[in-house]
């Protein structure tokens, strides 16, 4: 995992490494309608929708001949555009956009082996199945696998425990 070094208060001495952490990850439709959200920092509830609102129209707007992030308030959002939906996810402005993309990619490719050809429909239906598929890939903010053999191999064992 990458880590950024912070400094403690007084500036001298570097404090304990950082990971670098996923703060939230949107699914939305072009409409604007979140079709998965996973929040890994405290947001108030009554903040969510127009954080959700706020991300979607900075991006659906966006030139496809820009790069795929966009500061967003002290943040930096990085997304990517499959068929109708949109992958974003929300991170330090210091991090390695390059290294978001990827997982974007990679949770996108799991999601269409686990569902034979995902279309938004399978999210919505099977949304318990999209957080579980998550949870196996994030945890905490954080990447955990990268390796999509090992992920598809741990939901196989989990879908033989559900049967």
């Amino acid at each position: 995992l990458p880590f950024v070094v912070q400094l403690c208060p007084a500036g001298r001495l570097p404090c304990c490494p950082v990971a670098m952490a996923i703060r939230f990850l949107l699914l939305q439709n072009r409409a604007g309608k979140t079709r998965l959200a996973k929040y890994y920092v405290p947001v108030k509830d009554t903040d969510k929708a127009k954080l959700e609102y706020d991300v979607h129209r900075a991006i659906v707007n966006r030139d496809p001949k820009h790069t795929n992030f966009s500061e967003f308030r002290t943040h930096k959002v990085v997304y990517r555009r499959y068929a109708g939906l949109f992958f974003t996810l929300c991170v330090d402005v210091n991090d390695n956009e390059l290294l978001y993309l990827e997982a974007i990619h990679l949770f996108v490719e799991i999601l269409d082996h686990y569902f034979q050809n995902v279309c938004e429909l399978d999210l919505v239906f099977n949304f318990h199945k999209v957080y579980l598929i998550l949870d196996e890939f994030i945890c905490g903010g954080e990447i955990q696998e990268t390796a999509k053999k090992v992920i598809l191999e741990r939901l196989a064992e989990l879908d033989k425990i559900d049967t």
